[in-house]
């Protein structure tokens, strides 16, 4: 029953969160932001189960053969956030292939490492070694915990001896890693206070991938809570001399905001430049240089893919997400 009630409180949440449409955007912000065309299917979680499930929170990894994994929240549907305890795991030798082929739970909960349930992994490379970032709950909301795994297959995943990575609330989640200078910066979604208060952005920053310290709040909604927000998701690509932040659900569950700032620790609402009909948004880009932004989420029946245009003026633009390598 408890399980029913925090479901049934994060649809409420969602259904009744206030709109951004009112926020004043200057007049030329959105015709030089982002878009994406049309999504397709990819993946189905339900297929050889009884009943069908549901991706949420999600990411992308393109492995040193040229294979492309995903990694993400699974659970049979209903929804059930706090008995989310396995991150799906599925493939692609093409990253718009259909359908990805499934794969056995890539990680399952450890209650011995203190972990309550398994949301929104995150996984990068660095030197041979892939890092995937998770929220792993906490005794409390205010004291979340962001755990750390490691693997040097894709396959096998072995939690860090230092977790947790981080402690914070409200329900701090989301977690997502990309270099900033001679930096690691990880920003996830939290309250201004760990009890609660705004919704915000928060960030940390690391020289090692494994220790971060140095809280930041890198964008602050007028909009206050506890659990859910429009703040969720966050997501941080850089080309040329901008910044954009990519958070939600916001306009409905199924709606993700851009923002641009040339500040990689700071925007602010005022600077939306685009919308994106997509709940857990993830940008992903292919060997081609072409860009993708994916879309799941509870009662969606798994996870799609939409090609992303910036609409920016910056096609050859240095950016934090160069294509993969090609692989022969």
């Amino acid at each position: 029953m408890q399980f029913r009630l925090v479901a049934l409180a994060a649809i409420t949440l969602v259904a009744a969160m206030p709109s951004q449409a009112q926020v004043t955007v200057p007049s030329d912000s959105l015709s030089t932001g982002v878009s994406a065309g049309k999504f397709r299917k990819v993946y189905d979680p339900g297929i050889g189960e009884e009943k069908n499930w549901y991706i949420n929170d999600h990411c992308f990894i393109r492995g040193a053969d040229g294979t492309w994994h995903m990694y993400g929240i699974t659970h049979a549907e209903p929804l059930n956030p706090m008995d989310e305890k396995h991150f799906a795991h599925a493939s692609a030798k093409k990253l718009t292939q259909e359908p990805w082929q499934k794969h056995p739970f890539a990680l399952s909960w450890s209650p011995e490492d203190q972990e309550r349930h398994l949301w929104a992994p995150y996984v990068l490379e660095h030197k041979g070694t892939y890092y995937m970032y998770y929220c792993a709950g906490g005794p409390k909301n205010s004291e979340y915990r962001i755990h750390l795994a490691i693997s040097k297959d894709l396959k096998k995943w072995t939690r860090h001896p230092e977790n947790p990575m981080l402690i914070d609330g409200f329900d701090a989640r989301d977690p997502m890693v990309v270099r900033v200078g001679d930096k690691w910066v990880m920003y996830y979604t939290a309250n201004s206070e760990p009890t609660g208060g705004n919704h915000v952005v928060a960030f940390v920053t690391s020289d090692d991938l494994v220790h971060w310290h140095n809280k930041g709040v890198a964008f602050t909604d007028p909009t206050t809570g506890t659990f859910g927000g429009p703040t969720e998701s966050p997501f941080v690509v850089r080309r040329g001399p901008y910044w954009y932040l990519f958070i939600g659900p916001r306009e409905g569950y199924n709606g993700t905001d851009v923002f641009r700032s040339k500040d990689p620790f700071r925007w602010d609402i005022s600077q939306k430049v685009g919308h994106i009909p997509s709940h857990a948004a993830e940008v992903i880009r292919d060997t081609d240089g072409k860009w993708y932004v994916s879309r799941a989420g509870w009662g969606e029946g798994g996870l799609y893919l939409a090609p992303m245009m910036w609409n920016d003026g910056q096609d050859d633009a240095e950016t934090s997400m160069p294509p993969p390598k090609k692989r022969r």
